[in-house]
């Protein structure tokens, strides 16, 4: 028997995407979009200075072959991640449309999304009335705040007062196929933003809309508002079995940490846990040590995005990879005799890169406990395929294995 660990780190992109320029941040392409790449480009000029000085510094990442996988991916010079790969590698590319959260991860699940989604235009008003309309029904109230696209600190700082003054949701979207509410916990109460969510989300999936995402704050006009962890999801069901189902069927157990039961709807989990990434490597930790014998432990990472891609904050997201390959180090040695590791990301978020949407972007495939080499040029639905393989279990999906 053995065990796999599948573990996203969200928007850790490596460029290359042979389709980036249908992609865009605004009126720029995304073509040239690399986010390991121009970050370590950036730290090793200097410009990434802020609480961390240097070049970045990625030893466990790099030995799996996170460098050798952007220069793969890209070609790009990749200073400070120059180290001869002692793990398996290579980069995916995707095949599904869009450069969002369920597209992604429901490709490295095995399921390539059958279906354009629906995304709101970048224009004022950017919902259609009906759905404003729904929205202050289900909430009691006399309309909504927003209607726009916009970053999610910024429209609540713009916004948060009037909304603790009116008690209207703030709503808004971005580049993604998404709906996204904010309220405040204590002013609007926190158990009735999500059961708005809730209540709103099958609507909106009848149009395609990935998801609906309750986005809870604190504080005030006075001190600052800030988003809570209280974040919950209320994405589309997988139309067919992914590999949690896959892994379930075979009489195994499958673990979601992070976001990964919302992204699914806990289609195919039998556990899932939440928190902020520094609670979320706790959980990564003890699954590593307590999981059972066939079992798959799902993760996401989501502050490598949702803090530092989306906000264009180089030195941060810098810092964040530089974290987590120290927090890798220490779960590395402590995997067992046949398990399997498989570091990934699910699209791409260059801080370097003009607007403040995902950038369309290869990923790194980054295999720990089956042996070193080249994997070469993989699809996202490789990733199921070979996890479904390693463990034992019938894949249903569009992948192949590469072990």
């Amino acid at each position: 028997m053995s065990r796999a660990f599948l573990v996203v780190m969200d928007s850790v992109g490596i460029g290359g995407a042979p389709d980036a320029a249908h992609y865009f941040n605004g009126d720029r392409p995304d073509t040239g979009a690399n986010t390991v790449g121009h970050i370590a480009q950036a730290c090793a000029e200097g410009r990434a200075e802020e609480g961390r000085s240097g070049p970045l510094r990625l030893p466990t990442l790099d030995a799996l072959g996170l460098g050798a996988a952007v220069r793969l991916a890209s070609g790009a010079e990749t200073p400070g991640l120059e180290a001869e790969p002692t793990g398996l590698w290579g980069a995916a590319t995707e095949t599904s449309r869009g450069k969002d959260t369920p597209s992604g991860h429901w490709e490295l699940a095995g399921l390539p999304v059958p279906w354009d989604w629906h995304y709101f235009p970048d224009t004022h008003p950017a919902f259609p009335a009906e759905s404003s309309a729904r929205v202050a029904a289900l909430a009691g109230t006399g309309g909504i705040l927003g209607d726009c696209h916009a970053p999610g600190t910024a429209i609540i700082d713009r916004l948060g007062a009037e909304h603790m003054r009116c008690g209207w949701p703030i709503c808004y979207t971005s580049a993604d196929s998404v709906f996204q509410i904010a309220a405040h916990e204590e002013a609007f109460g926190l158990d009735r933003l999500i059961r708005l969510c809730a209540d709103l989300a099958p609507m909106l999936h009848e149009m395609r809309v990935g998801r609906v995402i309750a986005r809870p704050f604190t504080g005030s006009p006075e001190a600052g508002f800030t988003r809570t962890a209280n974040r919950r999801d209320f994405a589309i069901a997988p139309p067919a079995p992914v590999l949690s189902d896959w892994v379930q069927q075979a009489g195994g157990a499958a673990h979601a940490i992070g976001k990964i039961g919302d992204i699914f709807s806990m289609q195919g989990f039998d556990t899932s846990v939440k928190g902020d990434d520094a609670t979320l490597m706790r959980h990564l930790s003890r699954a590593v040590d307590e999981s059972g014998e066939g079992s798959l432990t799902f993760a996401n990472f989501v502050e490598f995005d949702s803090l530092y891609g989306h906000r264009r904050d180089v030195s941060g997201y810098a810092r964040a990879l530089e974290w987590f390959d120290g927090e890798i180090a220490r779960l590395l040695p402590r995997l067992r005799a046949g398990d399997l590791m498989i570091l990934t990301a699910d699209h791409g978020n260059d801080p370097t890169w003009s607007g403040t949407d995902h950038t369309r972007e290869r990923v790194p495939v980054l295999c720990a406990g089956r042996g070193a080499g080249a994997l070469g040029q993989v699809g996202f639905a490789d990733v199921a395929a070979s996890i479904a393989a390693h463990l034992g279990v019938p894949g249903q999906g569009a992948g192949h294995s590469f072990l």
